[in-house]
């Protein structure tokens, strides 16, 4: 599903921005929207969470590791945008953020006890650099990266079942980094950007059981979100 997103991102980048590169028109939308220095928004887009697992066991294999499941989610937030100069930004974007990864761990037979879901509802607030081209007709690629936190409202971590309960429990914040490119599109009245967005945690997520000797989380070393953000932003 995320090669997907991933793929369907790219080809609506490329179609739109080759249908404005050969367009004949050259008139200029929003001449001056750049020069402010402030500006705001909103965003809407699709997620896919997975997790990067690291085991203690050096000799894990495709029968012994745990396969993730991830799912496509849902993201709707706020844009604050600064102009530091005609080609870099500094932008602040919060938002919400919904998504389940299924977690299936081997050795089990029954299936309440292989499956455990991982349902997450974030908060996500990057803050984050663009870098920006010249303006191109009507359109204006860049790149962006920057650091980001999340507090997690699904993450159980204070919950007191554990595996043994049916709960699988992660970390409530957890702290990444982001790269990620788009492209501007200056419409009549108002900007437009699709973007696709890479995100990779930089924090052990994994809330152990209390069981030491946990099937579930035993041979777990770490657990570490990663993502693709595809967001469509209107200014």
């Amino acid at each position: 599903m995320k090669k997907i997103l991933i793929v369907i991102a790219v080809i609506m980048l490329g179609q739109t921005a080759q249908a404005q590169l050969f367009s004949r028109e050259r008139l200029a939308n929003i001449e001056t929207f750049d020069n402010q220095f402030l500006t705001w928004g909103y965003f809407l887009g699709f997620n896919s969470y997975d997790f990067k697992i690291e085991y203690n066991n050096e000799f894990s294999n495709a029968e012994t590791d745990i396969v993730v499941e991830g799912s496509t989610g849902f993201n709707v937030g706020l844009v604050g945008d600064m102009r530091i100069n005609n080609y870099i930004n500094l932008r602040l974007e919060p938002g919400l953020y919904f998504t389940q990864r299924n977690l299936r761990f081997p050795g089990f037979t029954e299936e309440a006890d292989i499956l455990r879901e991982v349902k997450s509802t974030y908060i996500h607030v990057p803050l984050l650099v663009k870098f920006s081209t010249k303006r191109l007709n009507n359109w204006k690629p860049f790149i962006v990266g920057g650091v980001s936190t999340s507090l997690n409202l699904s993450s159980n971590e204070k919950n007191p079942e554990d595996n043994s309960q049916g709960q699988f429990r992660t970390t409530t914040y957890t702290n990444y980094y982001e790269l990620g490119f788009g492209i501007d599109f200056y419409l009549y009245f108002f900007k437009f950007t699709p973007s696709i967005r890479g995100v990779f945690a930089m924090s052990d997520e994994l809330v152990p059981d209390a069981d030491t000797f946990s099937n579930y989380t035993s041979n777990i070393s770490s657990l570490n979100s990663r993502g693709v953000f595809i967001n469509f932003t209107f200014q």
